[in-house]
């Protein structure tokens, strides 16, 4: 399978198969799109000879991967529910607004421990492990967060492993004490703001309904200072209110912010979900965005925009890429209960509750419909171009949208394949200014 597309003057082929991308003239787009009208011969023959030599080394309509995916009985990962609750009123939060649906409250130390205990025991050979803190905002249950992190470094190296932490936050209980402990502790940092002032304090509110921004910013900021060469994202999220997002993307890097991520709203909010009708500015303003990344990359003045980077020579191994997400499989999410679900947006859905920490196992019928979910489960994929990069997408996106976590959701994939369209964009005019 090969995509043809254009952007701007540019015209591109990505052949699947061997995950090549290739500019080239319009003569060649409108040859491979089967358009040939308008086309001399001279100009036929020519493009003919060129695709035939692109065929040969293996770089144009090469078979697609026969690949397996890897799963494994091992866990790899937990996300970490140490507060359902938060200290903010997000109106598009998914987790309603930290409490899950449920009564608010925080994970107990007990809890946290076996969560930590239950990682090492199932993770088998594995020797690097990983456990995200979430929430609700998980710097509620800050001693908790500690506790764990020690005891956790401390278990895994009895054990020969090494645990990797991740804390996700809003940033407003940033002080110099959690600063300073999130910036030691932490292999990375998520840090939650929309963008722009008016788009952020319109849906990320506090509890008296007041917006955040003003409470967060300058929080965020020092952070990001201290935290200096290792891992962080600011990340926010765009709804049908603020489809003019670049705007809040170049707000985050002109606030200092060299790693961002700005990600789609997943609600049924109708004010703001985002719906078939918006895709068509959605994909304008990627495009916008786009242009204004390079610009600034070309001046000098680079930053990191998570959705516009993808590895189409060195990236994951196939295998890898076909075996679509972990969740509930090699990485769960445990609630303050010690309850074990697939992953956070899972979390409290009794039916994927997949079994309890305390009890020490995991439901079997449950993790092996996750176990076999992979790229090759998921139908619609077959004939997108994007599979091999996004690889099926998000199972809980795709069942909270259509009932089914192998059937992804067209809304998501539409946003997704223009995405890999500027990323594969931006890949080739980096190429041609290292020429």
């Amino acid at each position: 399978m090969k995509h043809v597309f254009r952007y701007h003057d540019k015209h591109y082929v990505y052949d699947v198969g061997s995950g090549s991308l290739h500019e080239c003239d319009e003569a060649t787009a409108k040859l491979l799109k089967g358009e040939p009208d308008g086309l001399t011969e001279e100009e036929r023959q020519k493009t003919l000879s060129d695709l035939a030599a692109l065929r040969a080394e293996g770089l144009l309509d090469a078979p697609e991967t026969s690949a397996r995916p890897i799963k494994s009985d091992k866990v790899k990962a937990l996300c970490l529910h140490v507060s359902h609750d938060c200290n903010l009123r997000c109106k598009y939060c998914f987790a309603d607004e930290g409490a899950y649906h449920a009564q608010r409250e925080v994970m107990s130390w007990e809890t946290a421990k076996a969560a930590i205990d239950f990682l090492i025991r199932k993770s088998g050979n594995r020797k690097v492990l990983e456990v995200d803190f979430f929430g609700g905002e998980p710097l509620m249950n800050f001693d908790v967060v500690k506790k764990a992190v020690y005891y956790g470094k401390e278990e895994a190296r009895k054990a020969g492993k090494r645990i990797l932490f991740t804390t996700t936050t809003n940033g407003l209980l940033l002080d110099d004490e959690t600063i300073a402990f999130l910036n030691e502790e932490m292999e990375n940092v998520v840090l939650s703001i929309d963008g722009r002032k008016e788009v952020h304090d319109a849906v990320r509110k506090t509890v008296n309904g007041k917006g955040s921004f003003d409470a967060v910013i300058e929080k965020i900021k020092k952070f990001v200072a201290v935290r200096g060469d290792k891992h962080y994202y600011v990340r926010g999220t765009f709804t049908a209110k603020n489809l003019d997002f670049a705007e809040d993307v170049l707000f985050l890097a002109d606030s200092g912010f060299d790693s961002i991520s700005l990600e789609p709203v997943v609600t049924e909010i109708p004010e703001l979900q985002i719906k078939e009708e918006h895709l068509p500015a959605i994909e304008a303003e990627y495009e916008r965005l786009c242009d204004a990344f390079l610009e600034r990359e070309r001046a000098g003045k680079p930053f990191s925009f998570f959705h516009f980077h993808i590895d189409l020579e060195g990236g994951p191994c196939l295998e890898k890429r076909v075996s679509a997400c972990g969740a509930g499989n090699e990485y769960f999410s445990v609630v303050p209960s010690g309850d074990i679900y697939p992953c956070h947006q899972f979390a409290g859905e009794k039916e994927f509750l997949m079994g309890n920490v305390f009890a020490g196992e995991i439901d079997p019928a449950l993790r092996k419909k996750f176990a076999e979910s992979c790229l090759f489960t998921r139908e619609t994929c077959k004939d997108c171009f994007a599979k091999f990069i996004c690889s099926g997408g998000c199972s809980a996106n795709n069942y909270h949208f259509t009932g089914d976590i192998n059937e992804p959701y067209p809304i998501t994939c539409a946003m997704m394949r223009k995405r890999a369209e500027c990323a594969m964009h931006v890949l080739a005019d980096r190429k041609s200014r290292e020429n």
